[in-house]
């Protein structure tokens, strides 16, 4: 029988410790359920471990092929680009290693099932949904693909559950932000606004959410606002990283190219199509960097149908 690829599961990193091990036991707990597989995880930046230590470890443990998930919401630069351009250099540093390259996870609906479950534990049960605006806030990004699918999921999440809106805004890097945002939910004649952080585990970002939200709320005491809690390592999430695994491993692959800033010369943006992937280097990762010897990989997700 076939050994099965091993998952290697890629991270973005965060300063705060409390949600770099929520990742770190995100990762433990997928090698729990998959016992008949390596899995190992690492970070692109500012968390230990880094994911070419993750890679080595796979290595160490005698994997010669693995499928690396993303584990992001949206197609932003590291997952079109940084984690590609780092899986590549780790090809170079381990040569006869193979990879394939799954999906960030997207509006999945799996997801969408818990950002309302979020949103049932934040609010008042008396209150009435149609009464009640959402205000999903995401990261935020400088590609406007990526700040386009926080908005996909606003709307996915919107349609059919009676909510009265769900407004977007970013907590970096993109417009409105937390503020601007909660600001327009108002003059849309919003009386109860929950505020949705679109993250997968806590962290410096949420944080800045929910105290953006608090200072916001005390400056407008006529609108009442909860705040929900971030997705969160729930079943879903686990089970959709396998998915992501699955469909990596059996070649189906939907990389987000429609809209994508590197393919598509979007207003503004023209100077980034074409443009080669470099990888970060992760302050922890002390291995042989090559600085400055990138081989000009182009669009380095490579879009494999």
């Amino acid at each position: 029988m076939t050994t099965p690829p091993a998952l290697l599961i890629a991270g973005h990193g965060t300063r705060d410790e409390a949600g770099a091990e929520a990742f770190r036991d995100f990762v433990r707990e997928l090698g729990r359920r998959h016992p008949e597989l390596p899995v190992a995880g690492g970070f692109i930046e500012l968390s230990p471990p880094p994911l070419g230590e993750a890679v080595a470890e796979l290595v160490e443990r005698g994997v010669r092929r693995f499928a690396a998930v993303p584990l992001m919401l949206v197609s932003a630069g590291h997952a079109k680009g940084d984690i590609p351009a780092a899986l590549s250099r780790e090809k170079e540093r381990h040569p006869g290693i193979s990879y394939t390259y799954g999906r960030p996870l997207g509006p999945h609906p799996a997801l969408l099932r818990v950002l309302e479950r979020r949103l049932t534990e934040a609010v008042d049960p008396a209150w009435d949904p149609s009464e009640v605006t959402v205000l999903l806030v995401g990261r935020g990004s400088t590609d406007p693909d990526a700040n386009a699918e926080v908005f996909k999921a606003a709307r996915l999440l919107w349609e059919g559950r009676g909510y009265a809106a769900v407004e977007t805004a970013f907590v970096s890097l993109a417009e409105p932000d937390v503020p601007g945002g909660l600001d327009r939910c108002a003059r849309l004649g919003a009386r109860r606004v929950v505020v949705l952080p679109y993250f997968l585990f806590t962290g410096i970002l949420p944080d800045r959410v929910r105290h953006q939200t608090e200072e916001w709320s005390a400056a407008h005491p006529e609108t009442e606002v909860r705040s929900a809690d971030v997705i969160g390592p729930e079943p879903e999430l686990l089970d959709l990283v396998w998915e992501r695994y699955e469909e990596a491993v059996k070649g189906d692959l939907r990389m987000n190219c429609d809209s994508c800033v590197y393919r598509i010369a979007l207003p503004g943006f023209e100077d980034k199509v074409g443009l080669p992937q470099q990888p970060h280097f992760h302050p922890d990762d002390d291995g042989d960097h090559h600085h400055g010897h990138h081989h000009g990989h182009g669009h380095a997700h490579s879009h494999a149908h």
